[in-house]
């Protein structure tokens, strides 16, 4: 379905946002890729077009950006910037290249799912610190992406090593390239398996964004959606189906006290549905507590146990 839309047009970065937050609910375009509305997205494709850092001040704040003067070739790019995105229906990330996760930038492009993961914030904030082991040295991320997760545990952890693990070689090329950029490659390294298969460890952590979208969902999804790899996306019928295989591998691939921090997003109902006798502890992140969950090694033993008798 088109939608009429008028382009960003003014000659301050203040009218370029208003006209560009318009533009873009006109047009009707889909968000959650690094931005949950259209003032959001506005704010980031004006200020990036226009070589503004993305977190300058704006509104009634000291030194705001919104009364600076653009020149008309300016605005001509912006407006071609807007124009692109709502024309291709990619993600913003994927035009600018860059996608933030808690105030670091990564690069990303079309071989790599935009980077979202509430499992960012975790680190950040030392949310699961209290669940690992002070033995706690190698860690696994698992469905890496674009590497953002694998470079921020690397961050948060000074101590340990870490790998980013996926079974796409587009993804883990774009991970390279933000392992590169953050300056870690003496503690990142990357590997491509299929699932656990070739990272049998034993891990102390293992950090797990996995496709888990079901289905019905899948059918369902924004365009925007449909512009990332699908193998980064689609779940099987009720999601799970890489979480089943990874649960049933993991014990052996981890250490005694070892933990598992896991996203699943919207789909709670189905996990629960689907490991109905497993403990788990949910997390809290910014969108609620259904989204990530963490997982002991000790409860998957268990829940093993339980299925084979």
């Amino acid at each position: 379905m088109s939608h009429a839309y008028t382009l960003p047009h003014g000659n301050t970065v203040g009218t370029l946002i208003a006209t560009g937050t318009e533009c873009l609910t006109q047009a009707g375009v889909g968000f959650g890729h690094g931005t949950a509305n259209a003032y959001e997205e506005a704010i980031w494709l004006v200020l990036w077009k226009l070589g503004l850092p993305i977190d300058a001040p704006l509104g009634d704040e000291e030194e705001s950006v919104e009364n600076q003067p653009v020149t008309p070739e300016q605005q001509a790019q912006v407006a071609a910037l807007f124009k692109a995105r709502i024309d291709t229906r990619k993600p913003a990330a994927y035009l600018t290249q860059e996608a933030w996760l808690v105030g670091v930038p990564f690069y990303v492009d079309e071989r790599a799912i935009v980077p979202r993961s509430f499992i960012a914030e975790l680190l950040a904030d030392g949310s699961i610190d209290h669940f690992l082991s002070d033995k706690t040295r190698k860690v696994l991320d698992l469905c890496t992406g674009n590497g953002s997760l694998a470079c921020l545990a690397a961050m948060a952890f000074p101590e340990v090593e870490v790998t980013g693990a996926d079974i796409s070689t587009d993804a883990l090329a774009v991970a390279r390239i933000n392992v590169d950029k953050h300056a870690l490659q003496d503690r990142v390294t990357l590997v491509e398996t299929d699932g656990l298969s070739k990272v049998p460890g034993p891990w102390d952590l293992i950090l797990c964004n996995p496709p888990y979208v079901n289905a019905d969902s899948m059918s369902k999804l924004p365009a925007e959606y449909l512009a990332e790899p699908e193998l980064a996306l689609a779940g099987g019928s009720d999601g799970m189906d890489f979480i089943r295989d990874l649960f049933a591998a993991a014990p052996g691939c981890m250490t005694e006290d070892a933990v598992m921090v896991l996203e699943i997003g919207n789909e709670r109902d189905f996990f629960e549905a689907a490991f109905p006798l497993l403990p788990v502890f949910w997390l809290e992140t910014s969108a609620g507590e259904d989204q990530v969950l963490l997982v002991t090694k000790q409860s998957l033993l268990a829940q093993a146990k339980l299925q084979s008798q």
